[in-house]
């Protein structure tokens, strides 16, 4: 395996990133549900199979190409060969100082969702993968009818998001932020990542401030802006390793969202919340 590439298997998720591209002999050992040539045999003839790899194949065609591949696993026999897989792919051309759009694939062959297409953002500096949120294009295809075609249609609308991606990144560049909207954010980022116990008090081991932990010179060289908080509260609530305490007053490190739909609900829903408040931002200047 290259240095260059972060292989892992944890909680029921393989896993396999890194700052090139990946060829299909890697992609296969972690995540074989892409090469699925027919959906699992739980499946009816009603369920319309979207090979992953060709759509894939497809996208590469136009210039994209993948950097990060995870895949659920199963305790099922056989049945590992067809979970739920997401691949994170970039156009090389399209990578800029600091990050780069991204188009997200996520798909199953056993039933447990549909296919969907996301845009989203790499941020080098952290190396955070961000998914944007509800405001823009968010293209499902149920396993049945024209699946493939609405998959091709589907793969061109997201395409065309991604300009307005960058846009709003850089919009939040410029965008400074108070230590108390970096709190606020941080607060409402803990509040996403953990329930409440039933007395309505958060269960997480960590305060609000945790989140705003900067790891490198880079994170902390324009860390007043909107995007710099977002980025860096995304990257620790995500990645967790911060040191904190349980109920009970225990020491604990909070832990990685592993699990793929977890992770993806989080990031999006803190993208949506950028984008927010980078509104109310804006309409106060």
């Amino acid at each position: 395996m290259s240095a260059l590439a972060n292989r892992f298997s944890y909680r029921g998720l393989r896993k396999l990133d890194g700052n090139r591209v990946l060829n299909e002999i890697e992609m296969s050992e972690v995540a074989p549900s892409i090469f699925a040539t027919t959906a699992h045999e739980s499946r009816s003839e009603r369920y319309s199979y979207i090979p992953t790899i060709e759509v894939l194949r497809g996208l590469q065609s136009e210039g994209f190409q993948p950097f990060m591949v995870c895949q659920s696993t199963s305790r099922v026999p056989g049945k590992s060969e067809f979970t739920k897989h997401m691949i994170r792919m970039r156009h090389p051309d399209r990578i800029g100082h600091g990050g780069a759009p991204e188009l997200i694939l996520l798909n199953s062959h056993d039933g447990t969702s549909a296919y969907q297409m996301l845009a989203g953002w790499w941020e080098f500096v952290c190396q955070n993968g961000l998914m944007v949120g509800t405001t823009y294009q968010d293209i499902r295809v149920r396993h049945s009818g024209k699946a493939v075609e609405d998959v091709v249609n589907g793969a061109h609308e997201v395409l065309r998001t991604l300009q307005v991606v960058g846009e709003s990144r850089d919009n939040m560049r410029q965008i400074g932020v108070t230590p108390d909207m970096q709190r606020a954010f941080a607060r409402a980022a803990l509040e996403l990542r953990y329930d409440n116990d039933e007395n309505g008090n958060s269960k997480s081991p960590i305060e609000p401030e945790r989140l705003l932990t900067v790891h490198t010179a880079e994170e902390s060289r324009d860390f007043n802006t909107l995007w710099r908080t977002f980025n860096v509260v995304q990257g620790n609530a995500v990645k967790g390793g911060l040191r904190g305490r349980t109920a009970d007053n225990r020491r604990t490190r909070t832990r990685e969202v592993t699990g793929i739909d977890q992770a993806n609900k989080l990031n999006r829903a803190l993208w949506t919340l950028a984008e927010e408040m980078q509104n109310i931002l804006r309409r106060a200047a």
